[in-house]
């Protein structure tokens, strides 16, 4: 079967805009379609040269605009400000870069593999496709492609260091293990919960520490953001992935979901993940969680051995509350998507694979998230909406998925999409079992889904914001009339 009709079944009418992402003309939509097929198709399949040559890919447009970008780049006037805004804060002594770029020295020293990195868009680490789909995002660490065609160029230059006068002022950056929610809340954790300890020792077996411990709350309390992280910096060389469960009874279902959702959501959905890469989410003001007195986390981490004993490591999760009183008016939900259909994966010797799962929503909802979860074999997800009256429309995608960095792309509040109730939502993941795939361990082995990092897995987090079907019309109609005004001269 072409890869075309796997991603598009029925061909049917181009797709018309919806309130969903930017307005688009039917011509834009199909150069979008067509674009996406070949860009995963040649990624991934090999196919032929010319249907690249309808594809607006990023590497060909940094390409155009390396070429024509002038030549007399410096690091003082134009490399400095770019990693301090986008790099420095991980690539200090100290934080989980493997380098330092705080200087120029550091700079010129791996301004070889600056250059691959950037080109190719594997740093800063943002993979997803800015072809297809949404592309506001309240987290958005991509660099433009002018920025990349200055880098590019500095490199080609010979990374010459500039006029000393025109270096900015060395940034000053907080400690990299802090909690990153605070700035941006403006406040302190309200909570902050422990995993008990575990030493993992220097060679072992991949493990699971799955500890039960008490969240010490006494009255209820509604969520606005949670953060996870590995305790001590070091830790985050051995923890692969932290999910935290919250463990409480509440009568009744799910207290703050909308109606629309009772009979289909039958729990609260997962409390936080945490994978490198997230850093933890801030809920919209209309959203949230709720803990209940009495109620306990139950943790499941997953640490793998590098030939050093870590003792006593652990992970802490903090929670900021909303005021006290305050309800908001969503309940949401951390769902999983599973694209592999259970334990259904097969990924055979030197071969490239695709799986395919589909949602049905069984009410109106707001998706607030996008975020693919593969192992070193995972090299594309997609996410398609199929609306009830039939029409199409790609959500997001990434192409070039990383293993080792789980980005959580958070849609802006303007974009992040609106479903209504029997959308299905059509997921895509693709597979690269072979010798071609830098990440892959070993070509020759037959994989399947399991837990261990050298295992496979295919599913996508997403927070799911059940809405009632008042609220969603209202919000649908909120949106189109912004679309309508930005339109108008």
């Amino acid at each position: 079967m072409l890869l075309e009709q796997r991603l598009y079944p029925s061909d049917g009418d181009t797709m018309t805009p919806t309130p969903m992402t930017q307005t688009r003309s039917s011509a834009a939509l199909q150069t979008a379609r067509v674009a996406h097929v070949a860009a995963v198709a040649a990624a991934l399949f090999g196919i032929a040269p010319q249907l690249l040559a309808q594809n607006p890919f990023p590497v060909q447009r940094i390409a155009s605009a390396v070429s024509s970008a002038p030549r007399n780049v410096t690091y003082t006037k134009d490399i400095a400000p770019i990693l301090q805004k986008n790099c420095q804060q991980c690539h200090q002594p100290g934080s989980i870069a493997p380098m330092s770029l705080l200087s120029y020295e550091d700079a010129k020293k791996y301004s070889s593999r600056i250059k691959t990195k950037v080109s190719q868009r594997l740093m800063p680490p943002w993979h997803i496709d800015k072809t297809v789909g949404i592309q506001l995002f309240k987290n958005d660490a991509s660099l433009t492609d002018a920025e990349i065609a200055t880098v590019v160029n500095w490199v080609d230059a010979g990374a010459p260091l500039g006029d000393a006068k025109d270096m900015p002022a060395a940034a000053k950056f907080p400690d990299p293990n802090r909690w990153q929610l605070a700035e941006k809340l403006g406040q302190q954790p309200d909570l902050i919960i422990k995993s008990k300890p575990y030493t993992l020792a220097a060679r072992t077996q991949d493990k699971w520490f799955k500890p039960v411990v008490e969240t010490g709350l006494t009255e209820p309390r509604w969520v606005r953001a949670i953060e996870v992280k590995p305790a001590r910096d070091q830790d985050r060389k051995i923890v692969h992935h932290v999910l935290a469960y919250l463990m409480q009874d509440e009568q009744g279902g799910v207290t703050g979901l909308a109606s629309t959702a009772h009979d289909h959501q039958t729990n609260a959905g997962l409390f936080m993940e945490w994978a490198v890469g997230k850093t933890g989410q801030v809920f919209p003001d209309d959203a949230g969680k709720l803990m209940l007195p009495g109620s306990r986390i139950r943790w499941e981490v997953h640490m793998h051995a590098i030939g050093e004993e870590f003792k006593d490591s652990q992970v802490e999760m903090a929670v900021y509350f909303y005021p006290k009183g305050y309800v908001p008016k969503h309940r949401t939900v951390l769902r999983m998507f599973d694209v592999s259909r259970g334990t259904e994966l097969d990924i055979p010797p030197h071969e490239k694979t695709i799986n395919q799962n589909f949602y049905v929503l069984p009410a109106p909802a707001r998706l607030e998230n996008f975020q693919p979860h593969m192992h070193m074999r995972g090299k594309a997800m997609a996410l398609e909406a199929i609306y009830p009256d039939g029409r199409k429309e790609i959500i997001s995608q990434v192409s070039n998925f990383q293993w080792n960095w789980h980005i959580n792309y958070i849609y802006a509040s303007d974009v992040a999409p609106l479903l209504p109730k029997g959308t299905m939502l059509s997921f895509t993941a693709w597979h690269d079992n072979t010798s071609a795939n830098p990440l892959n361990p070993d070509a020759s082995q037959w994989i399947g889904w399991g837990d261990r990092t050298v295992d496979e897995m295919a599913h996508n987090w997403i927070d799911v914001t059940y809405l009632e079907q008042d609220e969603f019309d209202k919000m649908v109609a909120e949106r189109k009339a912004k679309t309508v005004k930005k339109v108008v001269p």
